[in-house]
C-alpha cells in the first residue's frame, strides 16, 4: 500500500508533475514499455506509472531509478531570477530572460506554474519540447515563431526534440 503522501505547495506539486511527464515522455519517445522500463529500474510497473503521474508518495531513490533505467540523469537548478545570463553568457539572438506575457503560447504552457514571469533560454526551449503537442501553432505571433527558431538554433542543435 502506498504511503501517505507528503503536503506540498503548487508549485513543487506542478514540478513533479512535469518531472513524472518528461520521464513517460522520453521513456514513450524511446519506445520503451512501461514493463520494461519497470524491470530494468528493479520496480514494479505500478510504481513506475505512479512516478510518471508525478505522485509526491514515490520516493526520491525511485524517482532517480526510473530517470537512470531510461539513461536520464537528474540535476538541480537554482531559481529563474539566480541564473539571469549576462549577455556575454548567453548565445546571440536570445534574451537574458524570456518573459512569458511576450509570447502567449508560452504562456499557456506555463499555466501550472502561478506567479511565474520569466524563463531563461533553456527553460522555455525545455517547456516548448515538453508540451509541444499542446502548442497551436495556428495562433503563435511571429515574434514567438522567431524565439522558438532562436532558441532551436542556439540551444538545440538546430532540432526541436518533439
Amino acid at each position: 500500500m502506498p504511503s501517505k503522501a507528503p503536503a506540498l505547495s503548487s508549485p513543487v506539486a506542478a514540478q513533479l508533475q512535469a518531472l513524472g511527464e518528461r520521464i513517460r515522455a522520453y521513456r514513450a519517445q524511446q519506445k520503451v514499455s512501461a514493463t520494461s522500463a519497470a524491470q530494468a529500474a528493479g520496480m514494479s510497473r505500478v510504481t513506475l506509472h505512479r512516478i510518471e503521474r508525478g505522485e509526491p508518495s514515490v520516493t526520491m531513490g525511485a524517482y532517480l531509478g526510473a530517470a537512470a533505467a531510461l539513461g536520464l540523469q537528474l540535476e538541480l537548478n537554482p531559481p529563474v531570477a539566480a541564473v539571469a545570463l549576462s549577455a556575454t553568457a548567453r548565445p546571440a539572438g536570445l534574451p537574458a530572460l524570456v518573459r512569458l506575457a511576450d509570447f502567449p503560447e508560452l504562456q499557456r504552457l506555463a499555466w501550472q506554474t502561478p506567479g511565474l514571469e520569466a524563463l531563461t533560454p533553456q527553460q522555455a526551449l525545455n517547456l516548448y519540447e515538453r508540451n509541444w503537442r499542446h502548442v497551436d501553432q495556428a495562433r503563435m505571433l511571429p515574434a514567438e515563431r522567431a524565439l522558438v527558431q532562436a532558441l532551436v538554433a542556439s540551444l538545440g542543435e538546430g532540432r526541436l526534440l518533439v
